[in-house]
């Protein structure tokens, strides 16, 4: 029963959320606060970067059949999914929540979680380290261009300048620093993931606090029902089984061994609430509908996609023991 109970940082989630609508930071205190979140969430990329070793990605690259289809569901699929989601009525479905949905669905995939279901289920991890940290970086260029393109196919308006300028100098920038120190510094950075965790970890709850401490300041809770909050947890779900089925039995048509079926498997069908919450941060800043409400989705898809995945991934593992256990005899 473990694997169905929320993790320890969608926990600390909640609680945050908790915590910002009983008491969310605002006026001069917000602002401070939010120059400490942008070094975070800088700091965070930097070592995203200084941890991707150049050796990785090379040895990763040559498997280009595998990177592209986990490319075109992330970045394809997802989206064209939630274009259809457009035709939901807004009486169902808030023109707020459906523009979070819509964020959620070109956001790149996990890095942390993709590798750990595909090692736990046996599969090419190699590949996944490749394709989950290779999604991370096209999607420094690739959200914000499907933003973009989505928004004005919809009538949301685009991406402003000042966004891409955001983006570049506190992600992108950051990362390239990494990846040019890699060398000298990522063993130690690799060496020393649990002493860094929470930079990644709390720069997220540092901008998910903010960003609904300002949500409550404009009545996020008066806005949106549990009606509301259940149709987005339904839709997330929806998309999720869509995606996991389409990965799974797609890549066995395509022709993929089991371990890279695994790998399509999980790394096409997650998506990425690290890098989701800070792009929002950067790239809504100022936009009409509330940051709380755009991460809203992504929050709720992330334990969603992390309790389906691990049933998954157990599934993978056992009939894989199953498979070493009966060819024991005929190798004895």
């Amino acid at each position: 029963m473990k694997r169905f109970l929320p993790d320890r940082f969608t926990i600390m989630l909640v609680c945050t959320v908790i915590l910002a609508s009983i008491l969310p930071i605002h006026g001069v205190w917000a602002e401070w606060f939010g120059l400490a979140t942008d070094i975070a969430i800088g700091l965070l990329f930097f070592l995203h970067g200084a941890r991707l070793a150049r050796e990785t990605v090379v040895a990763g690259v040559l498997h280009w059949r595998l990177h592209l289809t986990i490319v075109l569901t992330t970045f394809a699929l997802f989206p064209v999914l939630g274009l259809a989601l457009g035709f939901i009525p807004e009486s169902i479905l808030p023109a707020p929540l459906y523009l979070g949905m819509l964020f959620l669905c070109v956001l790149p995939s996990t890095v942390q979680s993709s590798i750990a279901f595909t090692s736990m289920a046996g599969g090419n991890v190699p590949a996944a380290i490749v394709a989950a940290s290779g999604s991370n970086i096209l999607g420094m260029f690739l959200t914000p261009a499907l933003v973009a393109l989505l928004l004005s196919t919809t009538g949301g308006g685009g991406v402003s300048a000042d966004a891409l300028e955001k983006i570049a100098l506190q992600l992108l920038a950051p990362f390239i620093v990494g990846q040019i120190l890699q060398p000298w510094i990522g063993n130690w950075i690799r060496s020393k993931k649990k002493i860094l965790m929470p930079v990644d970890r709390g720069s997220i709850l540092m901008v998910v606090y903010l960003a609904f401490s300002t949500a409550v300041m404009e009545g996020i809770w008066s806005t949106f029902s549990l009606t509301d909050i259940a149709v987005v947890i339904g839709l997330d779900i929806l998309l999720l089984v869509i995606v996991l089925s389409v990965t799974m039995f797609g890549s066995r048509a395509l022709g993929f061994s089991k371990e890279d079926e695994i790998t399509i498997t999980f790394c096409g069908s997650k998506k990425s609430l690290a890098s989701g919450v800070p792009m929002a941060n950067a790239i809504f800043a100022g936009h009409s509908t509330s940051i709380g409400a755009i991460v809203l989705p992504i929050m709720l898809f992330h334990q969603i996609q992390l309790m389906a995945c691990a049933v998954i991934a157990q599934k993978y593992a056992q009939r894989l023991k199953a498979k070493e256990i009966a060819a024991e005899p005929a190798a004895a």
